[in-house]
């Protein structure tokens, strides 16, 4: 078990942050009130599964961020963009596929 007391609450308030959303706008969008929201970020008030699904989903950020914090950043960043990929559409990664291989053969 990871030694900070508030794993979540971190996380949560780092990718809200991140995302320049205030504690407001997060609460309105996963529709919680913004009070629920500051006791998760700083009170280590732990949300339902479906209030943290929503974060989650919400904030765009891994799952892993939460429960194994200890993973390294590159292991994060990666799974961070191939989580994006499945909200792309067909011709954006198309445009992604031409821009790795690009990348790659430039090598």
């Amino acid at each position: 078990m990871h030694n900070e007391s508030n794993i979540l609450g971190t996380v949560i308030k780092a990718a809200r942050k991140k995302n320049m959303l205030t504690r407001e706008q997060l609460a309105e969008k996963v529709k919680i009130t913004p009070r629920y929201l500051m006791s998760i970020e700083n009170e280590d008030k732990k949300p339902s599964y479906d209030v943290l699904f929503r974060l989650i989903r919400e904030l765009g950020i891994s799952a892993d961020m939460v429960f194994f914090p200890e993973k390294s950043a590159d292991d994060t960043e990666k799974e961070e963009i191939i989580r994006l990929l499945y909200f792309c559409k067909e011709r954006e990664l198309k445009v992604i596929r031409a821009t790795i291989d690009a990348l790659l053969n430039s090598k």
